[in-house]
């Protein structure tokens, strides 16, 4: 269990150095050089740093408008959810957690190595949270004792299999190889995003190929651009607000112009800052995985965080935040207006930005610039959906998490598990 632990805490969750030793082990097998070796396994370490770093930048200049939607529109008289909470939930389950994690992953590796799935799931943050979701719905189940650890072990090991093998497909038609799929809970509303782009979109306009006027050509710059639209949207936001909240919300000490500006150029630093950990990251970890694939895995390919996508379609990641939040924002009203949900549902600013953003580059690849905008539009509506009928799931464990990080696969599977575990009378 020590040894165990150990891996579970100091190294599947800290992706930098997970990542780190695949590169090292693809690497040695190919017999590299000394200076290759350290090279290729220290870049692989510092770009997922960068990447890190980028991604808690962005969400750092994203968590404000959370604060202001749940000030906008939290929904009077809702039923209040009490969970035990994510720390202690995790002090009571961490080991089960964990036994889960290590387990579906090396069920992963034995099923890459001998069926036609050959995706391997990187994604180690995610390797941790998906059997914290499953373990979660198994003592609302009912199950105690090894039953826990079996049924999140077989759903862990079922997501990290399949997910990334039916995304893989679209991946390809938007990096144009078969170098990499993603493994990210995005991928239920990437898969949506996708089909409807197919059918509604058109591929011969990209969301790449805008074209601005010479005055405006500086918005080429997705770095600029970024931090524009999102200085606009806190001014708007903090309009509609009001002087007495903004100060509770925003920041008490500085005008509300000069806070909109410096978060919106704080989301462009991340912005960038996330792209170029991924440039690094993506020139190690490819050809390094390669010697796993030649020798001990072949054809494997690895499956990786979603910001890896990113830079093939940087406009398209903007365009699905942006659309998503409307659209979310608009579902949110009717839902609270008709009483759906008993229970205060939120706007979910990461998972429109990371997930739908994603989305959105998935649907430009398979039907341009309309299929980026109907993807994420319909993605935006159906998070809602997925993260209200999630939340009575999880209502004596982990509801408080998942009202913020869910409306994606950690939602949709939490209600597949549960349903197939009705389903066998479990």
């Amino acid at each position: 269990m020590t040894f165990i632990n150990f891996i579970i805490n100091q190294i599947f969750r800290e992706p930098a150095l997970f990542l780190g030793i695949i590169a090292l082990v693809g690497l040695l097998i190919q017999k590299k050089s000394f200076s290759e070796i350290i090279k290729g396994t220290f870049k692989t370490i510092i770009g997922v740093v960068i990447l890190t770093q980028g991604t808690s930048i962005l969400v750092n200049s994203i968590l404000p408008l959370s604060n202001a939607f749940n000030v906008l529109y939290q929904i009077q008289g809702a039923a209040e959810i009490k969970p035990m909470g994510t720390d202690k939930f995790l002090a009571l389950y961490g080991s089960q957690i964990g036994i889960a994690m290590v387990l579906a992953f090396l069920i992963n590796l034995l099923v890459a190595r001998f069926t036609k799935l050959k995706n391997i799931f990187l994604t180690g943050h995610m390797l941790f949270w998906f059997p914290f979701i499953f373990v979660a719905t198994a003592v609302e189940a009912g199950f105690n004792g090894s039953g826990i650890v079996i049924f999140a072990t077989i759903f862990t090991a079922l997501y990290i299999i399949i997910t990334p093998a039916l995304i893989r497909p679209f991946v390809k038609e938007v990096i144009g190889d078969d170098s990499f799929t993603l493994g990210h809970p995005t991928v239920g509303l990437s898969l949506v995003s996708g089909f409807v782009a197919k059918i509604f979109g058109d591929k011969s306009k990209s969301t790449e190929d805008i074209q601005f006027p010479k005055q405006l050509d500086f918005l080429k710059e997705i770095t600029i651009t970024s931090s524009l639209v999102m200085f606009i949207v806190y001014i708007i936001i903090g309009i509609i607000l009001g002087d007495e909240q903004v100060a509770k919300v925003y920041s008490a000490d500085k005008n509300l112009i000069v806070y909109s500006l410096m978060q919106g150029v704080l989301f462009g630093a991340g912005l960038t800052i996330l792209l170029t950990g991924v440039r690094m990251m993506l020139a190690e970890i490819i050809p390094a995985f390669k010697g796993i694939s030649d020798k001990v895995i072949p054809n494997a390919i690895p499956a990786l965080d979603c910001p890896i996508i990113f830079p093939y379609a940087p406009n398209a990641v903007l365009i699905g935040f942006i659309v998503s939040m409307i659209t979310s924002v608009v579902t949110l009203l009717i839902v609270g207006k008709v009483g759906l949900f008993q229970y205060a549902v939120l706007p979910l600013t990461i998972t429109c930005f990371f997930e739908i953003g994603t989305a959105a580059v998935i649907g430009n690849g398979t039907g341009g610039m309309r299929g980026a905008i109907i993807g994420s539009a319909v993605a935006g509506v159906i998070m809602i959906f997925l993260v209200g009928f999630s939340v009575p799931l999880l209502r004596n464990t982990v509801s408080d998490w998942i009202l913020i990080f869910g409306g994606n696969d950690f939602s949709l599977w939490t209600i597949i598990a549960r349903g197939i575990s009705k389903l066998f009378g479990m």
